[in-house]
């Protein structure tokens, strides 16, 4: 298992009001999944909102570390290292 790295999680503006307010929050976290449980636990009413009750990724939301897309990696096991960026993205759609 990969030891905890701190990271920032950016959350979109539409979520920010379950968190405060707060735009980027700091984790300690081995993988994307690892940082979503803590803000489980820092945020709990964020964690909803970006998880189902089964701990999948809400199909409307894109997760990004640094500029890649989690998918295009290890999906929620997708490591994070020191300094990483997670960013939360709301998918657009449109006709």
């Amino acid at each position: 298992m990969a030891p905890e790295a701190v990271v920032t999680v950016h959350v979109p503006s539409e979520l920010r009001k379950y968190c405060g307010g707060t735009a980027d929050l700091p984790v300690s976290a081995a993988s994307v999944r690892a940082a979503l449980h803590e803000l489980s636990r820092s945020h709990p009413s964020l964690y909803p909102n970006l998880c189902d009750e089964t701990g999948a990724l809400r199909r409307h939301l894109n997760v990004f570390v640094n500029s890649t897309h989690m998918r295009e990696r290890q999906g929620l096991e997708t490591p994070l290292a020191p300094g990483d960026v997670v960013t939360i993205l709301a998918a657009v759609s449109g006709g």
